[in-house]
């Protein structure tokens, strides 16, 4: 990946989202508090992310986040396959989100992205 994008997603659990939404912030779900980071993905990530971590789970929502936003709270570092992933080292505000929506999926099953009003 030559160029790193500057929009990222992070896949939330209900509870998780109205956290965020009620709270303002985002602190992370149990893995990201345990790795001391917030893990996202990229949109090419994202559907391999859902299938791997959050199969069979309901009620999920994805939201997109603006990197530039987060500054130098936001490192690539490699993990699944040595693809270079975006990890948030502090909390995810929701005004570094652009957009949300609940998880949907496109006729090939690809997780289809939330896009802005």
């Amino acid at each position: 990946m030559s160029e790193l994008p500057l929009t990222a997603y992070k896949v939330l659990t209900g509870p998780q989202m109205a956290e965020l939404e009620e709270a303002g912030v985002f602190k992370g779900a149990p893995v990201d508090l345990s790795d001391g980071y917030i893990h996202l993905s990229t949109a090419a990530q994202l559907t391999e992310t859902v299938d791997k971590h959050f199969d069979g789970q309901d009620d999920l929502h994805i939201v997109a986040v603006d990197l530039e936003a987060l500054g130098g709270a936001v490192k690539w570092e490699p993990s699944r396959g040595g693809q270079m992933f975006p990890h948030i080292y502090g909390d995810l505000p929701l005004s570094a989100a652009v957009a949300y929506s609940p998880l949907h999926r496109d006729d090939d099953g690809t997780v289809r992205l939330p896009v802005a009003g």
